[in-house]
């Protein structure tokens, strides 16, 4: 055979393919195919080397993982920041689920570890304990003054005096940071430096900051549950474990204003719905809370949504490409991915997002101990990812009885003390050297402000604000006014702000600026001169109101709520008749108008109607309660001669202002006027008792009793729910107000008479009152009228009780739904019926359960359906 030498061009062909195939193997896989089918997976899931479970993680065309550090280097990570040095430090929690008793250590082994890559080779390999002894930490932000660490219900300071790498002080900030009691997934987190210079928190009703070397903090709404980021605007997103993403479109402290807010639209604004979103694992994930659940797992095994969404990040890097940036990267450890969603402006400054693949995930892996937790943008402009890496991620307090015997019959909860942390890079990543900005000169902090990566514009304007410099002002000034690029116009104009050193000039000079984003924070910045309203700058805010973006005009709204009040409500009013379609503005205006309320909304009656606005008015005048203005509003809902709809809307507004879910906040949101998500305020108002006493009139409200006469209106309807939570003096008992049945709950319970018959009455007899010896009474039996959730368990399962044993019947679910919606109706009893979709639900939850129930149990058992609010 004749042999030809191959030509240059071949080895150079030949030797990229060479190169191209080791970094594969060795950073992570670059999909030939993608997105890659569900794979079949072994029964256990082994513990991999960092090596092998990164074979095992795919990612979207043309990006790659590198391993930054792994165990022993780093153990139980849920959480990093980066020094203004670009040292890594981590947070470590071996507390959380330590071993096979599903519970979790309050012993004081967490700590928070610095790494270091010491030979710039992009792997960290020295590792120092930089804080230790530690119950739980949850949050930490680096300063140049030291590392914030959230301990709840502490805040310290910790500093590192001598170099070594190691905090030799620990000061408390604060002592409200949360609960010490309080859950692992439901406590306060997060602690996110903001680009107004505020420090915000997750999960938690306060926030802070540092000015003039002190520290602050204010109230405000508690909102998300994981993880927070920021936008190159500085809007403030978060999210839960079963919703991705969500987004401040105003400032969530504006809503603290006004304690008689009924709703507060534009904190915590849902950009995508769970029906328009999925996520695509390429792996069975059957070891979900809520496996069981018809819906929730796809035909082959995979989860069709979120269960443990969280640490939103809105990438804001450099060295991936401008197709991610501005993206948000959600985490969902349950799934073994990441996901990635696209914000959209829909050009007049409203946001949405949506899935940024129709089918497969920015990152992936078959490996079930791939549990990414938390997200962070770096120094060298590329993303990272924190890998728990455990079998476990959801908490003992919330796994359900299918989550429970998975995890055991997998061997999941061991071991623990495992974790690695990724770098997400592209073909066209450039590697480049971390900064040290803690060593650079404040005069070339503020020229990084025009750099690229936000991660370094962020930290720059952080150690400006933190120095106090003022030299750099005239500096900054320029840049605020003349540069090119919006983004570092912000971070001037938020720097001067920091250093008390912005001046009206310039501010209203940015008034008009083209750039939307630089308007509005120019319009919040003005708030401190808008106290006098003859004030050059609070008379450019003022002649604003012809503005057309949304993101505008609703920070608008906010800072002219900041007026005098004389001057406030013209301007206001102007906007609210202008633009109250847009509930956002509705409920932005409300905040402003603390004690204008019924001024406001005798106005809005006279013009077009806004029913939306004439509800949120009604019922921010009905919160305060104050029976007088409730009366008037009263008057208003019973005169005949207004337009039905607006009745009905002034009447709405004072039933949900009298309502407990008006007065405080925790669940979910609740639908209100357009039918929009609306959150009630939580009870974070000083002196809001949790409890409402019924509102007290001094004589008998006429209008309210005249609404009540003809009970086939919706009216009526309302003003029954109203009555029951006023009283006055000589007040008639009313009947407790029972909702009828439908038209298939009628059929259900006729089911449920003939199963009741035929099955149950020999022992508990046709009157339900029970037999002595055999069997229980029903009528009145607090397993009969109050929560579903027992009696379900009880027929599912049996009941073993002082009388003896209850076996279960061999009954469906539809049976099951029928018989107790039948006893919770009979012999005087007003308890809502049963569905079986929640019989299924429970049988699903409670399916490992092989003995009966004991009172005991019962009384253990949350009376919700399904545990709540799980993330795995």
């Amino acid at each position: 055979m004749r042999y030809t030498k191959p030509s240059r061009s071949a080895f150079s062909i030949f030797f990229v393919a060479l190169i191209l195939l080791i970094s594969a193997c060795k950073s992570g896989q670059q999909d030939q195919t993608w997105p890659l089918p569900v794979q079949q997976v072994t029964e256990n899931s082994p513990v991999l080397s960092p090596d092998e479970a990164m074979k095992t993680i795919h990612l979207a065309p043309g990006y790659r993982l590198e391993l930054v550090a792994s165990e022993p280097l780093v153990q139980d990570p849920i959480a990093l920041d980066f020094g203004p040095d670009g040292r890594m430090y981590i947070i470590e929690m071996p507390g959380f689920m330590p071993d096979e008793s599903g519970k979790d250590s309050r012993e004081p082994t967490g700590r928070i570890v610095l790494l270091e890559d010491t030979n710039n080779d992009g792997r960290m390999d020295k590792r120092t304990v930089f804080l230790d002894g530690l119950v739980l930490p949850r949050a930490l932000k680096v300063l140049e003054r030291g590392v914030l660490v959230g301990e709840p219900p502490n805040l310290w300071l910790a500093r590192d005096t001598d170099g070594d790498g190691k905090a030799d002080t620990k000061e408390k900030l604060n002592d409200s940071y949360g609960r010490a009691e309080g859950n692992l997934e439901h406590n306060a987190n997060s602690l996110l430096w903001g680009m107004d210079n505020w420090i915000y928190t997750s999960e938690h009703d306060w926030y802070y900051r540092f000015k003039n070397g002190k520290f602050e903090a204010k109230q405000t709404l508690s909102r998300g549950q994981w993880g927070a980021s920021m936008d190159d605007a500085g809007r403030i997103y978060r999210n839960w474990n079963e919703q991705p993403l969500f987004v401040d479109a105003v400032p969530a402290n504006y809503f603290m204003r006004n304690p008689n807010l009924v709703r507060t639209r534009g904190a915590y604004e849902e950009l995508i719905g769970r029906k328009d979103t999925a996520t695509w694992p390429i792996r069975p994930t059957r070891g979900v809370n809520r496996g069981y659940r018809d819906g929730v797992l796809r035909s082959d095994g995979t989860i069709t949504t979120y269960s443990a969404a969280g640490s939103p990040v809105i990438f804001r890097g450099d060295q991936l490409p401008k197709e991610v940036q501005g993206n948000a990267f959600i985490t969902d450890s349950t799934g073994n991915l990441v996901h990635r969603l696209i914000i959209s402006d829909d050009g007049s400054g409203r946001l949405s997002a949506r899935d940024a693949y129709k089918q497969g995930e920015f990152v992936a892996s078959t490996d079930e101990r791939f549990r990414p937790v938390n997200l962070a943008g770096g120094p060298d402009g590329t993303l990272y990812i924190v890998d728990m890496y455990r079998g476990v991620v959801q908490d003992g307090q919330y796994q359900t009885d299918y989550l429970r015997d998975y995890i055991k019959q997998r061997k999941l909860e061991l071991p623990v003390g495992l974790g690695r942390i990724y770098r997400v890079v592209h073909e066209t990543t450039k590697r480049e050297a971390v900064p040290a900005l803690n060593k650079e000169t404040t005069t070339k902090l503020v020229e990084m402000l025009s750099h690229p990566n936000g991660w370094r514009r962020d930290m720059a304007q952080q150690l400006i604000v933190e120095r106090g410099d003022k030299s750099v002002a005239p500096a900054l000034n320029e840049l605020a006014l003349k540069a090119a690029d919006y983004r570092t116009k912000l971070h001037a104009l938020w720097a001067l702000d920091g250093l008390e050193a912005i001046e009206p000039a310039t501010v209203t000079q940015a008034l008009s600026d083209s750039s939307p984003d630089v308007r509005t924070a120019a319009i919040r910045i003005s708030e401190r001169w808008l106290k006098d309203p003859k004030h050059a700058v609070a008379a450019a805010v003022l002649k604003m109101q012809e503005e057309k973006n949304y993101s505008v005009l609703r920070q608008l709204a906010a800072s002219l709520g900041t007026l005098p009040p004389a001057a406030r409500f013209k301007p206001l009013s102007d906007l609210l008749e202008k633009w109250g379609a847009d509930p956002i503005l509705v409920d932005v205006i409300i905040s402003g108008l603390s004690g204008q309320e019924t001024e406001m909304l005798n106005q809005v009656l006279k013009g077009k109607p806004l029913k939306d606005a004439t509800e949120m008015l009604a019922g921010a005048i009905s919160k305060a309660r104050n029976p007088a203005a409730t009366q008037k509003l009263l008057d208003l809902a019973a005169d005949a001669k207004r337009e039905s709809e607006q009745r009905l809307a002034i009447l709405r507004g004072v039933d949900f202002g009298l309502s407990p879910s008006g007065r405080s906040g925790g669940g979910r949101p609740a639908t209100l006027g357009g039918g929009a998500a609306a959150i009630p305020v939580a009870a974070t108002a000083p002196g809001r008792p949790p409890a409402v006493p019924p509102m007290a009139f001094s004589r008998e409200p006429a209008a309210l009793t005249a609404l009540l006469k003809d009970s086939s209106t919706d009216l009526a309807t309302i003003a029954k729910r109203i009555a029951s939570r006023v009283t006055w003096p000589g007040k008639p008992d009313l009947p407790p107000e029972v909702a009828k049945l439908t038209p298939d709950e009628e059929k259900r319970f006729a089911a449920g008479r003939d199963v009741y018959n035929q099955i149950c009455a020999a022992c508990h007899q046709p009157d339900g009152l029970g037999k002595e010896k055999i069997a229980a009474p029903l009528v009145q039996s607090k397993y009969v009228t109050g929560s579903a959730v027992l009696p379900i368990r009880i027929l599912i399962a049996g009941k073993e009780g002082a009388i003896g044993l209850m076996p279960p019947p061999a009954l469906s679910d539809d049976q099951i739904a029928a018989v107790l919606t039948y006893i919770r109706r009979e012999w005087g009893h007003t308890a809502s019926a049963v569905a079986a979709a929640d019989v299924k639900e429970i049988r699903g939850m409670t399916a490992s359960r092989k003995v009966p129930w004991t009172e005991a149990d019962l009384d253990k058992v949350p009376l919700g359906f399904g545990p709540p609010r799980q993330t795995q």
